[in-house]
């Protein structure tokens, strides 16, 4: 995964965003092992989805969830995984394909 430090990307109230397995980053933000490792659990997702279809889902999913309770974008399915396993360094050796359907 490559880091682009950029003023740019990602929206604000946001520390990262993985698009095609490129990390951009606010020059200010440290970036720590669980947001590297959160952001590498995102690229094993899109990688197994063949990478658009990744996206397509995660906008739908999205889309879904934003007249429920709470946060959308925390109850997407990839992002619920990723923001659960983030601090254990060894869950990408143990995890199973689509492990995200388990999320939804």
């Amino acid at each position: 995964m490559r880091i682009i430090r950029t003023r740019y990307l990602p929206p604000k109230n946001y520390e990262a965003i993985n698009i095609l397995g490129l990390l951009f980053v606010h020059p200010e933000v440290e970036l720590t092992p669980a947001i590297i490792n959160h952001e590498r659990i995102h690229t094993r997702q899109m990688l197994e989805m063949l990478i658009l279809p990744f996206y397509l889902w995660y906008v739908t999913e999205w889309f879904i969830r934003l007249p429920r309770k709470g946060r959308a974008y925390l109850n997407i399915s990839f992002e619920r995984e990723a923001y659960r396993n983030m601090d254990n360094p060894d869950y990408l050796s143990h995890r199973h394909p689509f492990a995200w359907r388990h999320y939804l």
